[in-house]
């Protein structure tokens, strides 16, 4: 990133994480992925393109939601694409956080420690990136101040079916069904995407401390290190929230529990109709999900996913829950406005949301 040298630049107005660096840090540090030949590397990306357009009519019809056909197709992408994508994303997420961490400084930091710092934070922003690089199959990115658009990340499907012994066609086609949900959700509810933005980003600023709380919050750190890393915890937001914030992360993640679980019931109820192996799919995914080593079950907790993962089965009892009662058509009125999405305990007992919502 080129900087403004000029004497009437002032140095708070350098960003906080050199975001090159940590596009170029991620790239260095992921894994390279399953060994391919270039033509079956070509032949899984024309597959996952193809599948992704298979998707979009199947997901319409079984979730009874009619999205506008997407004007760009899904992007298979390989992990360093993955990592670019959601850089850009995350910079464009956090920026009011940086404008909070700015407007609080009491002294102006010079350009070259603020090269520094911001080296450091690309330095670790890159290695997250590349940890999750190689784990994500797909995402519907919400791309904050850009395009939204559908990522495929090919290395890692044929990592996976290979690892598991699937179909490769039949397991394509499943993670697809996935993520065309998403897409479908985000844009046959128009006002769902800038609600999770609006959401998001203002949990983000409350998450960042004034000066005067940062004494507070390191003892908060090491009061709370066991809970960050116990089964059933939220991973490091466990490590610096007040209850007030994790009351607000509650409400979040029942959101996300949702988004997650629809997306797992609508790519299994598609399945049997044009997934023929769909149930040993789910049994050996599933089996999967839960037979990590100790450190990488550790790392998990840390980083949130294993509350991610959780959020995959809260989600799908809820939503099946619902349109056992009411059907497809009486669980869409959840998203009739933000007022009609699930809260935490809605998420955990589906009757108190038809109660609310139907009753």
């Amino acid at each position: 990133m080129s900087q403004d040298t000029r004497h009437d630049q002032r140095p708070d107005t350098t960003e906080l994480v050199d975001w090159d660096f940590a596009a170029a840090t991620g790239r260095r540090l992921v894994p390279r992925g399953p060994q391919v030949t270039p033509a079956e590397a070509a032949e899984a990306v024309r597959a996952l393109r193809d599948a992704a357009v298979r998707s979009a009519q199947h997901v319409a019809d079984t979730a009874r939601m009619h999205a506008p056909a997407s004007a760009e197709p899904a992007r298979v992408v390989d992990r360093g694409g993955w990592i670019d994508a959601n850089v850009r994303s995350m910079r464009g997420m956090i920026a009011p956080v940086q404008d909070k961490l700015l407007a609080s400084r009491t002294s102006p930091v010079g350009p070259a420690a603020a090269a520094v710092g911001g080296k450091v934070t690309g330095g670790e922003t890159g290695a997250l990136m590349a940890f999750l690089a190689s784990k994500v199959l797909g995402q519907y990115d919400l791309a904050p101040g850009g395009t939204p658009q559908l990522l495929l990340v090919a290395p890692n499907v044929v990592e996976v079916e290979r690892e598991l012994d699937l179909d490769p066609a039949d397991f394509r086609q499943w993670v697809c069904l996935h993520e065309e949900t998403h897409r479908v959700q985000f844009t046959a509810v128009p006002w769902l995407r800038e609600h999770m933005l609006e959401r998001t980003r203002a949990l983000s600023v409350d998450l960042v401390p004034d000066p005067d709380q940062l004494a507070s919050r390191l003892s908060m750190v090491v009061r709370n290190l066991p809970d960050a890393v116990r089964e059933g915890g939220n991973g490091l937001s466990d490590l610096v929230t007040t209850p007030q914030q994790r009351e607000e992360i509650a409400r979040l993640t029942a959101i996300m529990s949702l988004l997650e679980g629809h997306a797992d019931v609508i790519m299994d109820d598609v399945g049997p109709a044009v997934i023929p192996t769909v149930e040993v799919i789910r049994a050996r995914f599933d089996e999967r999900r839960g037979g990590r080593s100790s450190l990488d079950r550790i790392i998990r907790r840390l980083l949130g996913l294993e509350a991610k993962m959780r959020q995959y089965s809260d989600g799908a009892v809820f939503v099946r829950g619902v349109v056992d009662e009411v059907g497809m058509d009486g669980f869409n009125a959840v998203w009739e406005s933000p007022e009609t999405l699930p809260s935490p305990a809605e998420i955990g007992d589906h009757r108190l949301w038809l109660a609310r919502v139907h009753g």
